[in-house]
């Protein structure tokens, strides 16, 4: 799969989650999320909680792991969340229900930049909670 197309996956999972996906995006998916995990040691069952509907949670491993997850998909750099990437990565279903909420988060600024991550998601979430999913 191609960069582009890892990104919009990863875009569509951070701000809406999408309930069916192919094998291989699923395994793309895992990738990213094991990577990720890896690599900031967060505790994976908060993602979880997370996805069952709890609120993002404020622990420091998973502020960074969202951070981790939007750089590696082209959605935030240098300390900023690039929202014309963002939008431009949805699909047009999901565009039109999320576009306004995504532009008006913006970055949501930090102490660092996976706080910044953190907080931009955080508003996402706000925004549309029933829908939000972390990859």
């Amino acid at each position: 799969m191609t960069r582009c197309g890892l990104s919009c996956a990863i875009a569509a999972f951070l701000v809406l989650g999408v309930s069916c996906m192919d094998d291989e995006m699923a395994e793309l998916m895992k990738m990213l999320r094991d990577n990720c995990g890896e690599e900031t040691g967060v505790d994976l069952s908060l993602v979880e909680k997370v996805n069952q509907g709890a609120d993002l949670m404020p622990d420091p491993k998973l502020k960074c792991y969202t951070k981790c997850i939007m750089e590696t998909a082209g959605m935030f750099s240098e300390g900023e969340v690039d929202v014309e990437a963002v939008v431009a990565l949805l699909p047009e279903d999901m565009k039109t229900k999320n576009e306004k909420n995504i532009r008006a988060c913006g970055t949501q600024k930090g102490g660092d930049d996976c706080e910044t991550a953190f907080l931009t998601q955080v508003c996402w979430q706000k925004a549309n909670k029933a829908d939000y999913f972390l990859v």
